[in-house]
């Protein structure tokens, strides 16, 4: 591949529910502890540190069950789909 061509990033399988299922967790346990989800959503996914993420109710286990690529696919798929809804 040429250095100034776009590369592609294509995943294939659809993995919509378990995010769900792992952000729904998640969020529940960031909530109940007191913590802002965002940013320490944004804080896990820009370092890849778990520590981000509260251990109440096993939530850092949860969201280490898929890497965060795929969990960030997910989100920003139904992102931009929502905008294109709009």
């Amino acid at each position: 591949m040429d250095r100034f061509e776009t590369a592609r990033f294509e995943m294939n399988i659809d993995k919509t529910d378990d995010v769900r299922d792992i952000m729904s967790e998640v969020l529940i346990a960031l909530r109940e502890k007191g913590y802002n989800p965002i940013s320490q959503l944004v804080g896990y996914f820009l370092s890849g540190d778990p520590t981000y993420i509260t251990n109440h109710k096993g939530a850092r286990g949860v969201i280490r069950r898929m890497e965060r690529d795929e969990i960030l696919e997910v989100i920003i798929r139904l992102y931009v789909e929502s905008l294109d809804e709009a």
